[in-house]
């Protein structure tokens, strides 16, 4: 069985988490709450670009 793999490099955040959380907020603002498909596409794009801005930390066990 062979799998396909993406050769699309993603890019790096050059925006901080700070900022693409900002969008993320007004997102939900602006929908009211109730996010229609091209929103949630939208969403799950910038949460995307939060997790790879935001600063990554390590808890002790």
């Amino acid at each position: 069985m062979l799998h396909s793999m993406s050769t699309t490099v993603e890019p790096v955040s050059e925006r901080s988490a700070a900022e693409v959380n900002e969008e993320i907020r007004a997102l939900w603002r602006r929908s009211g709450g109730t996010l229609t498909t091209e929103q949630r596409e939208e969403y799950q794009r910038l949460v995307m670009e939060w997790a790879a801005a935001a600063p990554h930390t390590v808890r002790a066990a």
